[in-house]
């Protein structure tokens, strides 16, 4: 049975008899959690260019 690691320990488990994968155990499930809430991980984001308004001629 293929081995895997877990993200947060790199700790080397069976999934097979894990019941909290991606993770090796609850503790590191939970580890991850808290990040995500602490908001130390992230989803990048592409902000739209804003509108460059100094260009623009005042209105009459």
């Amino acid at each position: 049975m293929p081995e895997q690691h877990c993200p947060i320990c790199e700790q080397s488990f069976d999934p097979q008899h894990s019941p909290s994968l991606p993770f090796c155990s609850p503790w590191c499930r939970e580890i991850d959690l808290r990040r995500w809430l602490d908001e130390r991980y992230g989803l990048p984001i592409e902000r739209e260019e804003e509108p460059d308004f100094s260009r623009d001629e005042p209105a009459e």
